[in-house]
């Protein structure tokens, strides 16, 4: 986890999944407890089940509870591919997603 000013930075590496889940929750929930903003770099995302998609959506949902910008970066192939598989490009927000829905 890195910080810089009031965005905290977090890059996810190797497997998104029920096996790391738990790790990669806790490592959010403190990330909303440090900055005002939290960014998450997927790009090295590997692999990923619905157990890292669960926790992109209640991450979200956390941060929005709690009032603070939390953004999805570097979608990996395999994130780009499940979460329009599971059609959430619109609920996760992220401008990447967004945009690659209308073209």
């Amino acid at each position: 986890m890195e910080k810089k000013t009031d965005i905290c930075r977090i890059e996810i590496k190797g497997e998104f999944s029920i096996f790391s889940a738990a790790a990669l929750r806790q490592q959010l929930l403190d990330a909303l407890d440090t900055g005002e903003e939290v960014e998450v770099d997927l790009s090295a995302v590997s692999e990923m089940d619905s157990a890292g998609m669960q926790l992109m959506v209640a991450a979200k949902k956390e941060a929005s509870v709690r009032n603070k910008a939390l953004r999805f970066t570097g979608h990996s192939p395999v994130v780009f591919e499940l979460v329009e598989l599971c059609d959430l490009s619109g609920h996760l927000g992220d401008p990447l997603l967004i945009s690659s829905r209308t073209n």
